[in-house]
């Protein structure tokens, strides 16, 4: 069988969100979506509606009222950030804490959420909408989705990867290329398709690595940016902890390089501290 041929049987095999996880995608990608159609899905999943409700009371959100239900949070939040802190939570939830790769999950959901937190803020350094905000963590928490479908169903050859990534010093995404013909870049858009992800997301995570190829694309640039901060300052480990240069189109985005991003970001830490209540609340389920 093909390389590629695997690796589309491996997505195949991937766990699926919960229903009203789908029909919250299904219904936002609708820009006229309902909000009392979309109240009411998610209404349906008692356990998945409070998951939520904890996690917009939390410190994360640092809202001045309690919310005590989904009408209110969808008022609060607006539907984009809704469907985001439903994706975030639904992702955590999905998959398990062990592979046969020996992949650290915890290691890699600390990573992600730094990631997610990192190109959040280095979007509101440029005054993005709060909606364009919400993509960006929700891009970066998903960005190393590949990496689980390589760690479960593929997992003696990512287990040479990443040994190849260690000893080489080499980023991951190299080593990955080699033995399967494809990254975990590619392979996490591919999931991301399986799964109806919005098309922006999709397209990120496909150009985390490269955001040459998506010239341009805020989530990208954001992303990738922050996936090297995050490496930089240790924030977990997700399969290597090589630091890329930000290329120059980065840098003139935000007029800073990569250690003045670092120090644009002076409240990093107390925002993953905060952000780590996905982690919480995900894996509660499981």
């Amino acid at each position: 069988m093909s390389g590629i041929n695997r690796i589309i049987q491996a997505v195949e095999r991937m766990p699926a969100f919960p229903k009203s996880v789908h029909q919250v995608l299904l219904l936002t990608s609708d820009i006229n979506c309902p909000q009392k159609e979309l109240v009411e899905v998610i209404k349906k999943d008692p356990v998945f509606t409070l998951k939520i409700l904890k996690l917009v009371n939390s410190a994360f959100f640092g809202l001045v009222r309690e919310v005590t239900s989904i009408n209110q949070a969808s008022v609060y939040l607006g539907l984009n950030t809704l469907k985001n802190v439903a994706l975030g939570l639904a992702a955590i939830g999905t998959f398990p804490k062990k592979n046969p790769a020996g992949l650290d999950m915890n290691g890699f959901w600390l990573h992600s959420l730094s990631v997610a937190t990192g190109a959040k803020m280095l979007g509101e350094l440029l005054r993005v909408s709060h909606d364009e905000a919400g993509d960006l963590f929700a891009a970066g928490l998903l960005h190393d989705m590949g990496k689980l479908v390589f760690a479960l169903y593929l997992s003696e050859e990512f287990s040479r990867a990443l040994a190849e990534a260690r000893d080489t010093e080499l980023p991951l995404f190299l080593s990955e290329a080699r033995i399967f013909g494809q990254d975990h870049a590619s392979v996490g858009a591919i999931l991301a398709d399986k799964w109806h992800l919005p098309k922006n997301l999709s397209a990120c995570i496909a150009g985390h690595h490269a955001p040459d190829k998506v010239k341009g694309d805020l989530l990208a640039d954001c992303v990738f940016a922050s996936n090297q901060i995050g490496k930089k300052l240790g924030y977990g480990f997700s399969g290597d902890r090589t630091v890329c240069d930000l290329p120059e189109r980065i840098k003139n985005r935000f007029s800073l390089d990569l250690d003045g991003l670092v120090a644009s970001l002076p409240d990093l830490d107390e925002e993953v501290e905060k952000a780590k209540v996905f982690i919480r609340l995900g894996e509660a389920a499981q």
